[in-house]
């Protein structure tokens, strides 16, 4: 018999999961820091890069928190892209790992996950870490191709014809902008939608969403970007957190206007580094960026579940990484 959840036991300390609330956010960051600074060597990994609050002002009921005795000892949180749902960063504190706490802390973003109807999976961690990949794979995830983590340096570039920012546009408007990324989106992966990254970053006052429209009706791109400390890029860089083309054969030709837009969108914001995720997965994606001088500095790799690539294939010109 499974004890209920507040008196399941962790190691030798009683853990409970509940939701992680408003006043729990400096612990939690602190921990998230603290996690990741022990198991890389670095004494703070992200300095003015802020996951926590970002993540749990986007959709605070997708947000959970590990407790001891009630002071927070960890936490997870999970991610609605329509079709797709993927989590993290789960932390727990250094001093209570390996006593099942990250266990835990999986159950509530599984129930969300089976709450939203969510059909692929997936989740960023790291390659060399035995203990990571088991644990995930206790859950159904199967690792998949490395995800390179990569930055180039902006310069400043012409205007992109085309472009624009979706936080430039009036109210009214905003919801047939909504629209026309959720068909883009929808013909990379059936059902997948960013509207949750689109609006948190405008509400949040994260960056903005590059919206690049073709000579037809249809979108021909979209980038939803972060822009300086504060937001998940930190200070100086603009962070392409979710970017794609429509599908199509001319999708190489528009990818490369949207990575023109977006390095635009960091020289206008006096941002001097753009950062972006890109599955190898999608190899003629990656070495367009490569061509372009973006460098490599952290890799992963993804897992999903089920083990199949959703939109992570030749075809596709998306840039995301699931962190």
């Amino acid at each position: 018999m499974v004890p209920p959840a507040a008196e399941r036991k962790s190691g030798a300390a009683p853990v409970s999961v509940r939701p992680l609330g408003e006043a729990d956010l400096d612990g939690a960051d602190e921990i998230c820091r603290v996690a990741f600074g022990t198991f890389l060597g670095a004494p703070d990994p992200f300095g003015t890069v802020d996951y926590v609050r970002t993540r749990w002002a986007a959709d605070p009921q997708a947000a959970f928190a590990a407790t001891v005795e009630g002071e927070v000892v960890g936490s997870n949180f999970a991610a609605n892209w329509g079709s797709v749902g993927f989590f993290g960063p789960l932390t727990v504190r250094p001093d209570l790992w390996d006593q099942g706490i990250g266990r835990r802390l999986m159950e509530p973003v599984i129930d969300c996950f089976d709450a939203w109807g969510n059909r692929h999976l997936g989740l960023f961690t790291f390659a060399h870490s035995p203990k990571h990949l088991e644990l995930y794979r206790r859950y159904g995830f199967w690792p998949r191709f490395l995800t390179a983590i990569m930055k180039k340096q902006v310069t400043e570039g012409a205007a992109v014809p085309g472009r624009v920012l979706y936080g430039e546009l009036p109210a009214a408007e905003r919801p047939d902008a909504l629209s026309l990324c959720r068909t883009l989106t929808g013909a990379v992966y059936e059902g997948l939608s960013l509207e949750r990254e689109i609006v948190a970053a405008h509400a949040q006052g994260l960056g903005d969403t590059i919206l690049l429209h073709g000579a037809g009706s249809e979108l021909d791109g979209l980038a939803v970007c972060h822009c300086g400390a504060g937001s998940e890029a930190g200070v100086d860089v603009c962070f392409i957190k979710f970017g794609a083309v429509r599908p199509g054969p001319e999708a190489a030709d528009r990818f490369e206007r949207l990575l023109d837009a977006c390095e635009r969108l960091a020289a206008e914001r006096g941002l001097g580094q753009l950062d972006a995720g890109m599955n190898l997965g999608r190899p003629d994606a990656y070495r367009r960026m490569i061509h372009r001088g973006f460098r490599t500095w952290l890799q992963g790799v993804t897992m999903h579940r089920p083990n199949e690539p959703g939109y992570s294939h030749p075809d596709a010109y998306v840039i995301d990484d699931w962190r």
